[in-house]
């Protein structure tokens, strides 16, 4: 068994179809891909995938290895970023990633500190969705991220900001003349929900408007901030979002608070347990002073 076998398995189970598997996601054909996917099945000694009427689907055996590859692809890369960092050793990198949006935040006080300690370290920085955040950390791409807590990863995280939700809509939307907004006012209207990108966030909003007692069915599912505000311009929508978005807001688009208890959702900083970096140990002591630095964080 290769790890390309193991590769290819998981883009298969996780597009859910061989063709957008082939084409988007591993540049090969169909037909290889298959043979490939057949060859895994032989050595594994059971199915591992099946055809039906929504596409490729796992089988029970396949979603227990689906686990186990996914797990061992994640060592192996982990592993190469060490012996690559170990083979370079004098000369001092840092990767940081960052919630789309927020590297406007945290940025130019987090590579003050970094330069403050280590005039000559190499940063890399890279702007992403949370999930994916926490797979580059887990694979050990990244040594530190600003992102959202997700549960289906074994990394450690420090919450550094409570944000609270606010509501977006069009700028001279009906509610724009108010002062908050109660989750009532929403009922009725073009509601833009969180996409699978944002499984935390989608959480605590499906968990705000049960509690508030009213139940809204999004027209639209997104996941990139940037395509929320197209959206709440575009289709007259509103949403429930993050207030940081507040900076990133076209004229177009404003925002309000949501009267009374409004929901929040805390931004971490996330790294492995694994990561020996003294680099990232160093950052990691400097993390009260990093809060202190920025508006709003730590409350």
């Amino acid at each position: 068994m290769e790890l390309r076998h193991l590769r290819y398995f998981i883009a298969v189970a996780e597009t859910g179809s061989l063709t957008v598997a082939a084409e988007r996601r591993l540049h090969t054909s169909q037909p290889s891909l298959s043979r490939q996917i057949k060859d895994l099945e032989d050595q594994v000694g059971a199915e591992l995938l099946i055809r039906s009427a929504r596409g490729v689907v796992l089988t029970e055996a396949g979603k227990v290895f689906f686990d186990h590859a996914r797990l061992a692809l994640s060592q192996v890369d982990a592993g190469i970023e060490a012996a690559r960092k170990a083979a370079q050793p004098c000369k001092q990198r840092f990767a940081m990633g960052f919630l789309t949006g927020h590297e406007m935040i945290w940025l130019p006080q987090a590579m003050h500190i970094l330069r403050a300690e280590l005039p000559n370290i190499d940063v890399t920085v890279s702007s992403d969705y949370s999930p994916d955040l926490a797979d580059a950390l887990a694979r050990g791409k990244l040594d530190l991220a600003f992102l959202r807590a997700e549960p289906d990863y074994d990394l450690t995280y420090l919450p550094v900001m409570h944000e609270p939700l606010v509501v977006l809509m069009p700028s001279d939307h009906r509610l724009a003349s108010r002062e908050s907004v109660r989750p009532q006012d929403l009922l009725g209207e073009p509601f833009i929900g969180m996409g699978n990108k944002a499984t935390v966030l989608g959480a605590i909003i499906k968990d705000y408007l049960v509690r508030s007692g009213i139940e809204i069915k999004p027209e639209q599912v997104v996941d990139n901030p940037a395509m929320v505000m197209s959206l709440v311009s575009s289709t007259r929508g509103v949403t429930l979002i993050p207030s940081y978005v507040q900076n990133l807001m076209p004229w177009s688009v404003v925002s309000r608070p949501l009267a009374g208890d409004a929901p929040s959702v805390d931004l971490a900083v996330g790294y492995s347990k694994s990561n020996s970096s003294p680099v990232l140990k160093m950052f990691l002591s400097h993390l009260d002073e990093l809060i202190a630095r920025v508006p709003g964080a730590g409350s």
